[in-house]
């Protein structure tokens, strides 16, 4: 299979290449004001990483979204544009998909509603219904399929990638929406060289980093503690030899009795395996996605 794709993407990506430029008719742009109140003055804020902060909006139709901050404006305006190009033409169901812009005080990106909020807000709010087991499995298999495309059908690939519950948005179904993907510099490396791709197993530090960033959220699924405030014990315990013999005691106690204790191991030795690999990814994300597929028998498209 790894045979197929790797044969097949370069003409997959040409075709993409061929289609990519002239005006992206479906991305809107939104007035500063609108979203400023949408926002409440920017402060409903939703997260807060690397690539920006998030907002929650709402706006005077009710529709509901998501309003991400672009930090760097000494960016050009056409590499900005640019980036709402390529933003806008993503495609996935495990992508939170561009509906708009703004580039007026501040750069601002629109993403579609977020109707069941972010996946920290299930894990971590008392209030919230638990997410059973099957949920949290499509939720993992979910950002691994959008991975796969993000790192291998996109052209440039995307590897400004930040993964953690507060930046995985759910849908009305719980379905997971990755929501933290930046072009900033895959964008200008695409204005000089508009071929650069990834390479065909995806093996390389920056992919090493995604997938560890992948086993602490598969971590946070089992354990339901925040990646935010307890990764390094949640590292540390993985890493630990004594790890198994504790398992039990680190399951999230909302998951009661509805998980399959052989998929719960199975589910987090692959995050053992994404965390001790550091920048040395021993597999690809494809390998993985195929592997969770199989595994767990759960499709996510």
């Amino acid at each position: 299979m790894d045979r197929l794709i790797r044969k097949i993407r370069p003409h997959l990506l040409a075709w993409l290449h061929r289609s990519r430029f002239g005006p992206v008719s479906f991305v809107r742009r939104f007035s500063y004001e609108d979203i400023k109140r949408a926002t409440d003055g920017f402060h409903r804020i939703l997260y807060s990483d690397s690539n920006g902060t998030a907002y929650r909006a709402k706006f005077k139709d009710g529709d509901i979204a998501l309003v991400k901050e672009v930090k760097d404006l000494s960016q050009e305006k056409d590499v900005f544009y640019r980036q709402v190009q390529l933003l806008g033409r993503l495609h996935h169901r495990h992508l939170l998909a561009l509906k708009g812009f703004s580039n007026g005080r501040k750069r601002l990106l629109v993403f579609d509603n977020i109707e069941n909020g972010s996946l920290k807000e299930h894990l971590n709010d008392p209030l919230r219904t638990p997410l059973n087991w099957k949920t949290r499995l499509r939720i993992a298999i979910g950002v691994v399929a959008a991975l796969e495309y993000l790192l291998l059908f996109s052209n440039p690939p995307m590897y400004h990638v930040s993964i953690s519950s507060s930046n995985i948005m759910l849908d009305e179904n719980f379905t997971a929406k990755l929501s933290s993907v930046s072009l900033l510099s895959s964008v200008e490396n695409y204005v000089t060289t508009p071929h650069a791709s990834c390479t065909g197993d995806c093996m390389n530090q920056s992919c090493g980093n995604i997938i560890f960033q992948l086993g602490v959220l598969i971590l946070e699924l089992i354990t339901g503690q925040s990646s935010e405030k307890g990764s390094t014990d949640l590292i540390q315990w993985i890493q630990g030899s004594r790890f198994r013999s504790s398992i039990q005691n680190m399951i999230d106690p909302d998951l009661g009795n509805s998980y399959d204790s052989k998929e719960l191991k199975n589910l987090l030795a692959v995050a053992r395996l994404c965390i001790k690999s550091g920048n040395k990814p021993k597999f690809s994300i494809p390998q993985m996605f195929r592997y969770l597929q199989k595994k767990f028998d759960i499709l996510s498209d």
